[in-house]
């Protein structure tokens, strides 16, 4: 299993709205290096929500519940989504300004790559990100 950081506005996609809907298309993306993230995205791989410009922070845990399909509001055919499904908000959210400030959190692409709205999270940041946040069983790992 592989890990992933999402982000949103939580003004337009907010973590409340991805638990009421429960599981929802990851749509609208429209870099190339994020669109690769996406495809590279396998059912059952674990998501770090992270709320972007408002909030600043990762507040929950989703899981790939469909693997990368075309995008029908992409009428160049290039971009795709997948599926993600809510699994567990974080006990305590993981702030941008906490992240900055963990030297084992300086390589992550949140902070290397600020801008991509989706990216691979390494096993050993997912722990670390979750062992933060309080996670404890199957999100933690």
């Amino acid at each position: 299993m592989k890990h992933w950081l999402v982000k949103s506005e939580p003004s337009v996609w907010s973590w409340d709205d991805q638990v009421k809907k429960g599981t929802t298309n990851w749509d609208g993306v429209r870099n190339f290096m994020a669109t690769n993230n996406l495809k590279a995205m396998k059912k059952g791989d674990r998501v770090f929500f992270y709320h972007s410009n408002e909030g600043k922070e990762i507040v929950g845990v989703a899981e790939v519940v469909r693997e990368f399909y075309p995008d029908p509001k992409d009428k160049t055919g290039k971009f795709g989504m997948v599926d993600l499904k809510a699994v567990e908000k974080l006990p305590r959210p993981v702030t941008l300004a906490d992240v900055k400030a963990d030297p084992k959190l300086a390589s992550l692409m949140l902070v290397t790559h600020s801008r991509l709205s989706v990216m691979p999270v390494s096993d050993e940041h997912w722990r670390h990100i979750a062992k933060l946040a309080g996670l404890k069983g199957d999100a933690a790992s």
